[in-house]
């Protein structure tokens, strides 16, 4: 059961999509919808410190059941008084259940209706990890917001192989809320289905019958094209309820998040920032360049104008240049917190924009199709 510290709350609704602004309450504070949530996979978010990062306007951030039970072990996170203290960030955080990880970087041996069973690619041990085991550490680490263990098939895969996969995620789902044990923790059951729209609707009917405090829209940018990942959370987002927080998770383009938002998704995580910096690349008003360019290394304006982060009001393209070619590791931080900052505040503005009611006319460039403000219908 929910305490109070849970809840949320839609503030606005655009008159063309169904685009929404939205507040979602949690105990460590108030995430202000709209909003991309920066990646902190090891309880880091990767070469930012949090106070960098509160600087970007992050309000919540993700970190990895799968990585830290590995290392260093949810016992020492909880023995030192859970994520929020051993990691220094006092805002809302989310963990994954770990699903993702197990089927995309494991030497998996077994898949059973009792769980996965899997090799360490830290030190070879074999690991059982259920349903129950993920909760179980999901309650050690003490994140507002955990996930509930599913399986998450790959891209391409048949329709077969889809279903069977999307039940035992359902059966997996029950089993987690039997197992969850702390009531200032909200669990998301996450709706899979591989490219299949009915398969989707279903699994997302079947989520809306056990009340849960929030829904993701699970296995998605698994290889797909961004048409099908459109599609698929066009058929799926309107099935939702409109008084939860809805979360698409592994998505972090601008365009994804624009064609999702008129959708009706509120939360987005992606690595893209921070694994975009380590390898030069800015991210500029939706454009990427890699600063190792030519061109950069007598540019001496900010990296953005426009943007007010550190990195673009203290610092030109030609330093960061100069940094990455030195091979400093200044460099990751600098366009890391740039590129943060670049898609928090987008977001950030896509919810000014709802709130006005312009999100069509302001963002419809970044819709389907060649026509301004067209998005993606159901299917």
């Amino acid at each position: 059961m929910l305490n109070q510290s849970f809840s949320f709350r839609c503030q606005a609704q655009c008159s063309h999509t169904h685009a929404r602004a939205g507040e979602f309450l949690t105990p460590h504070g108030i995430i202000e919808t709209p909003r991309f949530m920066p990646v902190g996979t090891l309880a880091n978010v990767k070469t930012v410190t949090p106070a960098q990062l509160k600087d970007t306007g992050a309000q919540m951030i993700l970190a990895n059941t799968y990585h830290l039970h590995l290392q260093p072990g949810e016992e020492i996170v909880s023995r030192a008084g859970g994520l929020h203290r051993f990691m220094n960030w006092n805002g809302p955080i989310l963990t994954d259940s770990g699903g993702f990880q197990v089927f995309s970087l494991s030497e998996i041996r077994a898949i059973s209706e009792e769980g996965v069973t899997f090799r360490s690619p830290r030190d070879g041990q074999m690991i059982h990890l259920t349903p129950e085991k993920s909760i179980q550490i999901q309650n050690a680490l003490g994140a507002d917001v955990i996930m509930a263990f599913d399986e998450c098939p790959p891209y391409p895969a048949d329709r077969d192989f889809i279903m069977e996969s999307t039940q035992r995620t359902y059966r997996w789902l029950k089993r987690c809320i039997e197992a969850h044990q702390r009531s200032d923790q909200a669990l998301f059951g996450i709706v899979q289905g591989g490219v299949y729209p009915d398969l989707r609707r279903e699994a997302a009917e079947l989520l809306v019958g056990l009340d849960l405090p929030g829904y993701a829209i699970g296995g998605v940018s698994v290889g797909e094209p961004p048409d099908l990942i459109a599609a698929i959370v066009h058929a799926t987002t309107p099935i939702l309820p409109p008084t939860k927080p809805r979360y698409l998770m592994g998505v972090g383009t601008h365009r994804e998040m624009v064609q999702a938002i008129a959708a009706g998704v509120d939360l987005f995580d992606c690595v893209i920032p921070t694994r975009l910096a380590r390898h030069g690349n800015a991210l500029v008003k939706g454009e990427r360049w890699n600063l190792k360019n030519a061109r950069f290394r007598e540019d001496f304006t900010p990296l953005d104008p426009d943007c007010s982060c550190y990195t673009c009001q203290n610092f030109t393209r030609a330093y960061l240049s100069h940094l990455l070619r030195s091979q400093e590791a200044l460099a990751h931080t600098l366009i890391s917190i740039h590129n943060i900052t670049e898609l928090v505040q987008f977001t950030r503005r896509i919810r000014e924009a709802i709130l006005a009611d312009r999100f069509v006319e302001e963002f419809g460039e970044w819709g389907a199709g060649d026509t301004p403000g067209e998005f993606v219908k159901p299917v």
